[in-house]
């Protein structure tokens, strides 16, 4: 076993940016729209293009997406929210912003997504909404979702921050809901630094997103300042101030552009970790279902402890020593001080979901990861296995 601290780092992610984003950027900054304005309308119809849906909705994060979904759902003080506990911090707060309840469930032992028989125990006459997560970029099973969501009267938001370009039984995530929320943060599949997208095929739903998003001000509010529009605006609603600018949509576009270019580089990183950590006891690696496409948001193997005499953090500190970046996604909800204090939540709860996260370590998974790299990512992992072998 190799104990020298390498010189050079393999970081956890990387952007995939060229001169193209570059260009586009600087072509929107010398047009004069700063903030919202033609580009993200632009954005807005090549993401509902690329989906393959009727609207996409921008705005300024993935938890702007989600809240506004949960407004337009008419979420209210004391009504509850099932969602997964392995998710971030956004997928349970937005439903804190209603003073509703989020009421955690856990996941599934294979994929990790939201376990559909904790879901059904959870159900209350105060469920008003579920939020299934695509773990990792894996699809959730949404036909049994949906079809549990009508027979209880519950509104589906699908928090898709991972999950572009999923597909579930050959349909993209984002035409499956009647609303789903997208992430376009600096290490997603796509990015526009920071940035979100609604995705729905209701027209209703899409028009209170589309008011609240910008102040509750009568639609097209951008337009004041263009030669067919007028300074007279009318404010119909409170609401927020969640829109994208025209600079990140340059760059969410030409990123659109790139998206199954650098979803193909990720199945092939993803394909050969599989190969390569295969024939090891020391590590899990993750299932893919047959009826899925995974986005490979995430790339997340679970250290076996039958086979390693050393814990998960060690294996995370064993990597940073040979200068492999990693991650861990991501802490339950429910073992954070915010739920247990709140929402009265406790360590031993959600089972699954804890010995996930005691297992769990999330490798280097992005489009300019060189082949060189990502060897070297794998050949640390065997040291490892070698040298700390029970």
């Amino acid at each position: 076993m190799s104990t020298k601290i390498a010189t050079q780092s393999v970081p956890f992610h990387v952007p995939f940016l060229g001169k193209e984003e570059i260009r586009a950027v600087t072509e929107t900054l010398e047009s004069g729209w700063i903030t919202t304005g033609p580009k993200t309308h632009c954005f807005e119809e090549a993401f509902a293009r690329f989906i393959g849906v009727r609207h996409a909705l921008a705005v300024s994060s993935c938890t702007a997406a989600l809240h506004l979904s949960l407004e337009a759902s008419c979420l209210t003080e004391g009504d509850e929210v099932l969602l997964p506990t392995l998710t971030f911090a956004a997928t349970g707060e937005v439903v804190a912003y209603f003073k509703a309840r989020p009421v955690l469930v856990d996941v599934d032992p294979v994929h990790f997504n939201l376990s559909l028989e904790d879901v059904g125990r959870k159900i209350t006459r105060k469920t008003r909404a579920v939020i299934p997560v695509h773990f990792g970029g894996h699809p959730c099973c949404m036909d049994s979702i949906l079809d549990l969501a009508a027979a209880n009267g519950l509104a589906v938001i699908e928090d898709a921050a991972h999950a572009l370009p999923a597909k579930y039984r050959g349909k993209s995530i984002g035409t499956l809901s009647p609303l789903t929320a997208f992430s376009f943060y600096a290490t997603k599949t796509i990015t526009t630094g920071e940035g979100g997208m609604v995705t729905t095929n209701d027209d209703l739903l899409a028009e209170r997103i589309a008011l609240m998003r910008l102040h509750g001000i009568s639609r097209d509010a951008w337009k004041r300042y263009t030669a067919e529009g007028t300074w007279r605006y009318e404010i119909t609603e409170a609401g927020y101030k969640y829109n994208l600018t025209d600079p990140q949509a340059a760059l969410g576009l030409v990123q659109l552009s790139k998206c199954e270019q650098m979803w193909r580089r990720r199945v092939e990183i993803a394909k050969t970790y599989d190969k390569a950590l295969s024939s090891l006891d020391a590590y899990l690696t993750p299932i893919v279902a047959e009826d899925a496409q995974n986005a490979w948001h995430l790339y997340v193997i679970r250290v076996q402890s039958s086979a390693l005499r050393i814990h998960r953090d060690r294996v995370i500190e064993e990597l940073r020593q040979r200068g492999i970046g990693t991650s861990v996604h991501f802490i339950p909800l429910h073992l954070h001080p915010y739920y247990q204090k709140m929402w009265g939540y406790r360590p031993g709860e959600f089972p699954v979901a804890e010995d996930y996260f005691d297992r769990c370590i999330s490798l280097p998974i992005y489009p300019s990861l060189t082949d060189e790299d990502l060897h070297r990512v794998i050949e640390a992992l065997h040291d490892i296995a070698d040298g700390f072998r029970r």
